[in-house]
């Protein structure tokens, strides 16, 4: 199979996920891949449940998150929180539950028809202090240390440039910030075909690096407290599997040390620094 672009890869995750602003929360789960049965991976097999969080807003919940960031992502009262791939604006208005009016919440996402259903939820809400921008999690339209806490949740693997999406992190916290992300990672080696596919990239799945990987990249972009707060293996159904695995492949896969797993990390901009980004 053709390696595909960067450039590819991204449109191929604003189409995806702008047929995915259209849906209700139902549809996605129930569906292959959340917009038509495109023989991915079903998003109801990672996501985890919001609906005791305070600040639930259930028009926004699209069932597309691996974690709950925002439970550990130690926000507090009058913050500014940066919530990066916001969707439908889940994590934004569960962070803005504990902000307050005095923080601010501000998502970021590259879809177009995203940006448009949470910007019609906050003003649903009457919420003057989230806003939703669009742009790109390589390259924020952000100014340099405005943020206290950043969150995200499963969309830094839909990022083709981690390096720079973790660098532009560090460059919009603030000196002492932090960020509490969910993921998705790999360990060992995936199957050729769900790795190449691009249906599994737009699932999370194929745009998912080794777990050691990844953290080395959060501790290169100089962030330290580096912690894993969460960690849950994603079980693939068969039935997806046989999309892209002969039986023998199946069993050799299920056998081996391979592993998907959802994680939720946690970082610090250190206080007091003199990488790229810290004096910003």
């Amino acid at each position: 199979m053709k390696e595909q672009t960067s450039e590819q890869l991204k449109e191929l995750v604003k189409e995806k996920y702008g047929q995915i602003a259209l849906q209700s929360k139902d549809v996605n789960a129930s569906s292959c891949c959340g917009s038509t049965c495109c023989s991915t991976i079903d998003y109801s097999v990672m996501a985890d449940d919001y609906t005791q969080l305070d600040g639930y807003v259930a028009d926004a919940d699209l069932g597309l998150g691996c974690g709950l960031p925002t439970e550990f992502a130690r926000i507090k009262e009058g913050d500014t929180v940066v919530d990066l791939g916001s969707g439908a604006g889940n994590d934004a208005f569960v962070a803005r539950s504990i902000t307050g009016e005095k923080g601010q919440v501000i998502g970021i996402d590259f879809t177009e028809k995203m940006i448009e259903l949470a910007r019609l939820n906050a003003k649903k809400l009457g919420f003057g202090n989230v806003e939703f921008r669009q742009g790109d999690i390589e390259n924020m339209p952000l100014a340099a240390g405005i943020a206290d806490v950043v969150v995200s949740n499963c969309v830094l693997n839909l990022v083709p440039n981690k390096k720079q999406a973790f660098a532009d992190t560090f460059r919009v916290l603030k000196k002492g910030g932090h960020f509490s992300v969910s993921d998705i990672v790999i360990v060992g080696d995936l199957p050729e075909a769900l790795q190449k596919s691009a249906e599994m990239y737009a699932g999370c799945v194929s745009g998912a690096i080794q777990k050691n990987e990844y953290l080395s990249i959060i501790k290169q972009a100089g962030f330290t407290d580096i912690i894993v707060q969460k960690e849950k293996p994603i079980a693939l159904p068969d039935d997806i599997l046989k999309e892209y695995l002969s039986i023998e492949q199946i069993q050799e896969f299920k056998s081996g040390t391979t592993g998907i797993f959802s994680i939720t990390v946690f970082a610090m901009k250190p206080a007091n620094c003199c990488a790229p980004g810290c004096c910003a």
